[in-house]
């Protein structure tokens, strides 16, 4: 049995918990700094951990490294699945020559850059962060954003900062639903409903200056003033919704019912207002060179550019629009159950478990206050996100009737691509994994929850932001540190409605730098070892953003308490 000690250096719960940072830093370091691929910074960061698990943290080496296999193929699956996929339906639309026919349909649409960036990663990757989550709205979005004409790294920067805004209720609702559940032991009274009440009083300030942003960071001050009309509606009316839906329908629908509604209202005002001195495409791009060398060649008899009308446009629009009845249809109660019950295998992680007397499983991980760490690991290889994105590439390939060697080709051409990519993303979930077992990261929360008790509202969020960077996913920071957030404040004197919520909502701004997100985006605009580029690029605005939401924290534990719902 291994017990995560609370504070293993020296009986100091400041020392351990600065040398828990050090895999974090020392990511970060060589990503932003020293311009290190990012696939060899995270295995370095990688056996920094391991290191520090073993040696500093005492976790048995056959844990350590059992710990850094269960990461490595979390880090497969789901997330990789779901890449590949995405990025395999994304080629077959390259292949056959729609990809560019897509490009024109956008540009039909606007011309104008600043609106694409709302429409396309503000309101549509909601959408797809309604319906998928996990990467696939980052990689969809900046695809199509490439297809309109977009850079690819300016298309990379703005979808991972337009992923802000939905990711709290992204999913289906589960990063609230999984806080919901790690406090329910303790806390019942926290239930679902009473945190995407809080939550949806958070986010719309959020999501009320992303569009704002995006324009500015597409074309600075003179996008802002040329095109806020249209990124003020956009940001506010996605605010309101995600307010009534969150507060008054339900959780899992609240960016759905958000990013249908924005994508309505912004195009009404299109058609009777148009910013002045539109911002023309950088250029028409196919941006994967064998890709494109593959429509050119073999391949281009499946292209129908000729195609007029509707044809064209649901020619163009087939793979989105298929993704998105495929992810529709699974949400249905009936549908999602059936998966359920067929499709999800839950097994304990060998290394990390053992039996009692009774047969019955048992974790031989426990926390510092002698509870059992989970260590089951939950296989939904039919509902998850990578399945659903394979079946919506089967499909498309029906839809443009790509012969079965061409989509195969297609797939490899893709795995080829992200080889990286993946490396880099499963160095880093098995990084957060070992982590998280080995107590490194619980160290590093409450060393900031106990040190800071007295300022924990502006803590508060800061621990939400450093769970997303380090997993890459809100519902994981929420199942790390939500009990860790309701305990501090219950210490501090402040409300746990707010501080828990505050970690969903305001960890969503560590999204766009975690480095498994940073693969993504560059993987999917065909930037792959320039990871480090993008990060540099929005690793201020993660922060700004934060101390932004930093600040609607402390007026609501203050002056704006009037804000937060009673159980």
């Amino acid at each position: 049995m291994f017990t995560q000690p609370l504070a293993p250096i020296a009986g100091s719960l400041a020392l351990s918990a600065l040398l828990a940072a050090l895999p974090l830093i020392l990511l970060f370091l060589l990503l932003g700094v020293f311009k290190v691929k990012a696939w060899l910074a995270a295995l370095i960061g990688l056996v920094a951990s391991i290191a520090v698990a073993i040696i500093g943290w005492g976790m048995p080496a056959a844990m350590a490294f059992s710990a850094t296999a269960e990461g490595a193929f979390y880090g497969a699956f789901p997330i990789m699945w779901i890449l590949v996929n995405a990025i395999w339906v994304y080629q077959l639309s390259v292949i056959t020559g729609w990809f560019e026919t897509l490009g024109q349909l956008i540009r039909s649409i606007s011309d104008d850059q600043r609106i694409l960036a709302i429409l396309i990663a503000f309101c549509f990757g909601a959408l797809m962060e309604a319906l998928a989550g996990f990467g696939a709205p980052v990689a969809i979005s900046a695809a199509m954003l490439m297809a309109a004409g977009m850079k690819p790294i300016k298309s990379a920067i703005v979808s991972l900062l337009a992923n802000t805004a939905p990711v709290a209720f992204g999913a289906m609702g589960a990063p609230i639903i999984a806080l919901s559940g790690a406090v329910a032991s303790t806390h019942p009274e926290l239930t679902t409903h009473v945190l995407s009440q809080m939550a949806g009083r958070q986010t719309p300030f959020v999501a009320a200056i992303v569009p704002l942003v995006l324009v500015f960071l597409v074309d600075g001050w003179r996008g802002v003033r040329q095109t806020w009309p249209v990124a003020v509606v956009a940001g506010i009316v996605f605010g309101l919704a995600q307010f009534v839906t969150s507060n008054f329908i339900t959780v899992e629908i609240t960016d759905v019912v958000a990013s249908l509604v924005t994508i309505a209202v912004v195009l009404v005002m299109l058609r009777f207002w148009k910013p002045s001195n539109p911002l023309p495409l950088d250029h028409s791009v196919v941006p994967d060179e064998e890709a494109a060398a593959l429509t050119s060649g073999k391949l281009a008899h499946y292209a129908e550019i000729t195609a007029t009308g509707s044809r064209r446009i649901w020619g163009a629009i087939a793979p989105y629009a298929i993704i998105i009845v495929v992810f529709s249809i699974s949400q249905i109660p009936a549908v999602k159950a059936w998966l359920l019950s067929i499709g999800q295998v839950k097994f304990p992680w060998p290394g990390l478990n053992t039996t009692d007397a009774n047969g019955a499983t048992v974790s031989m991980i426990q926390n510092s206050a002698g509870k059992p760490v989970a260590a089951i690991f939950t296989l939904d290889h039919l509902r998850a996100t990578g399945t659903l994105l394979l079946l919506s590439g089967i499909i498309t390939c029906f839809f443009y009737k790509v012969k079965a060697k061409d989509a195969v080709q297609a797939y490899l051409t893709t795995i080829k691509q992200l080889k990286f990519t993946i490396v880099t993303v499963l160095s880093v979930l098995a990084l957060a994994y070992v982590m998280n077992l080995s107590g490194q990261t619980a160290v590093l929360g409450n060393a900031l929850a106990v040190g800071l008790v007295g300022a924990f509202a502006v803590v508060s969020p800061l621990i939400g932001w450093i769970g997303v960077a380090i997993t890459g996913s809100d519902t994981s920071a929420n199942a790390l540190f939500g009990l860790l957030q309701v305990t501090a404040a219950e210490k501090a004197g402040l409300n746990p409605v707010l501080m828990a919520a505050a970690n969903s909502s305001g960890g969503v701004m560590g999204k766009m730098i975690s480095p498994q997100n940073l693969a993504v985006a560059a993987a999917a605009v065909g930037m792959i070892h320039k990871e480090g580029d993008i990060f540099r690029k929005v690793v201020l605005w993660s922060l700004g953003l934060l101390a932004y939401f930093t600040i609607l924290v402390v007026l609501q534990a203050g002056p704006l308490s009037w804000m937060v719902p009673t159980p």
